[in-house]
């Protein structure tokens, strides 16, 4: 049987379309915890100054946490240990345990060299301080004239 015409387009059309839904699912299966871990809960605020996050991190120390800056993203990661219980049957379990990942985009312009952290209470507060934006600010250049003649 031959397609001719209209049916080879929507074909084509159908193609595409199947191509932009794979690539959309691999992308949200690249940005899922693996097996095991879970994902803590982030609350990100924007002050005149500074980027604020703050992370719940129940149970964890800050042995256990690693933070890592880039220009473009803060990235959360470590481990929950599940602390050992003796004699005791659970009838239900709900906070997670294991290995753990955030992965928070940021847009700002940063100084990575003055962000700070600090975990209080199983809250997690990183300060990421942002860069003065110069943008449509008028600076004036000093123009030397010229001695030698």
């Amino acid at each position: 049987m031959r397609v001719i015409g209209l049916e080879r387009i929507e074909i084509e059309r159908l193609r595409q379309r199947v191509r932009r839904l794979v690539a959309a699912l691999q992308e949200v299966m690249d940005d899922a915890p693996a097996d095991g871990a879970w994902s803590p809960p982030v609350d990100l605020c924007e002050a005149k100054d500074a980027i604020i996050l703050k992370v719940e991190l129940p149970g964890v120390a800050a042995d256990d946490v690693e933070l890592t800056l880039t220009a473009t993203s803060l990235r959360i990661s470590g481990r929950k240990k599940r602390r050992a219980t003796r004699a005791v049957s659970h009838l239900c379990s709900e906070r997670g345990y294991g290995a753990f990942q955030r992965t928070v985009p940021l847009r700002w312009s940063l100084k990575t060299r003055g962000a700070t952290a600090k975990l209080d209470n199983g809250l997690l507060t990183v300060r990421l301080p942002k860069l003065a934006d110069r943008r449509g600010e008028e600076f004036k250049i000093q123009i030397k004239e010229n001695e030698e003649r």
